[in-house]
């Protein structure tokens, strides 16, 4: 049996004429919605999960909820940047379908970063992050 992304890319290929649409691309690029555990050796996996994640929990000051996904707010200093950056490199080797973005608000505003995707994401994010996302 042909797996569904194989099923929709076939599809899209006879729509375009036997040519590689744009649709036929984006649907052949998208990852498995899972994690890849094997993306960060144990030592990086050991600093994502048991360093980072824990600081930055206690660091987050806010958390806002958005239609596919959320959004938690840090103090903007260096250090922190620095730190939210580190995390959302290793987040994304781990779990590519995530659209992560780091924001920082001008007038010396916090950092944002906003952890949003495909429709699935945000339910996700409840089960796997809940200790993110309780205040």
């Amino acid at each position: 049996m042909m797996p569904i992304a194989s099923v929709s890319l076939f599809f899209a290929v006879l729509a375009a004429g036997g040519a590689v649409s744009p649709l036929a691309e984006a649907v052949a690029k998208e990852s498995p919605f899972a994690c890849d555990r094997l993306a960060l050796d144990p030592a990086a996996r050991r600093r994502h999960f048991e360093e980072l994640g824990p600081t930055l929990r206690d660091m987050r000051q806010a958390v806002r909820e958005l239609p596919d996904g959320y959004e938690f707010e840090f103090p903007a200093d260096p250090r922190t940047v620095a730190l939210v950056a580190e995390w959302a490199a290793g987040e994304r080797l781990c779990c590519p379908f995530f659209d992560i973005q780091l924001r920082l608000e001008k007038e010396h505003g916090p950092l944002w970063l906003r952890l949003t995707g495909r429709p699935g994401t945000k339910e996700f994010i409840q089960i796997d992050a809940a200790p993110w996302i309780k205040q």
